[in-house]
This record gives structure tokens, sequence and C-alpha cells, in this order.
């Protein structure tokens, strides 16, 4: 077990083809001791040269009205009338501080994402 710092792109590169090699190791052996040090390296590296950026408010709230099948209409409930929807969904007005509470409660958006 050689392992070393990833500092470059292609470091991290072969340390994710030896994750992938190792992948289904027993844990407390010296291939899946060497799978958890690698990981661990990896998932660091990634958290600063990769990170993953919260979604955008209005794409959060697209996503979810998707996956819940509700319609333009049936925000209102959340938004208020559905001009006021429109002008969100179409990024021309910034979500108020009661569309945040009445959203997160209702549809379990993240307020962190909203707010975002």
């Amino acid at each position: 077990m050689d392992i070393r710092p990833i500092k470059t792109e292609n470091d991290y590169n072969k340390a994710i083809l030896r994750i992938e090699k190792l992948w289904g190791s027993k844990k407390n052996t010296k291939e899946g001791d060497e799978l958890d040090l690698l990981s661990t390296i990896v998932e660091q590296y990634e958290m600063k040269h990769h990170p993953i950026l919260p979604p955008d408010p209005v794409d959060a709230i697209l996503f979810r009205m998707e996956q819940m099948n509700i319609s333009k209409s049936q925000m209102t409930k959340f938004i208020g009338s559905r001009s006021r929807v429109i002008e969100i969904l179409g990024r021309k007005r910034q979500l108020t501080l009661k569309m945040v509470k009445s959203l997160y409660k209702g549809l379990k958006i993240p307020a962190e994402i909203l707010l975002a």
C-alpha cells in the first residue's frame, strides 16, 4: 500500500482508478484499509477542488414540482397569485421570506437552498 496525498488531477484520477479496483474489498483487510484511506483522501480533494454547489432556488422549486407532479396553478398556495408564481419561476422576482417558509413547509425544499 503506497498512499500519497493527492496534489494534481492526475493523482486524483489514479486514486479513482485504484478505488474502482478495490471496490468491494472486505473490511479489516489490507485492501479494505487501503480503500478506506483512499476514499477519505479523495473525498477531501473533491471537497476542495470539485465542490458541489447548492442548486439555484428556482431550479429546486421546478425540480420538486416535477417530482410531485405539481402544476404552476397549484403553486399559488405556496407562492401567492398566479402572476407571482410566473414572476418567481421566470426569475423576474425574488422569493420573500413568507414564500420560503411556505415552500419549506409545503414542499420540504430546504430553506438554505431557497435563500441562496
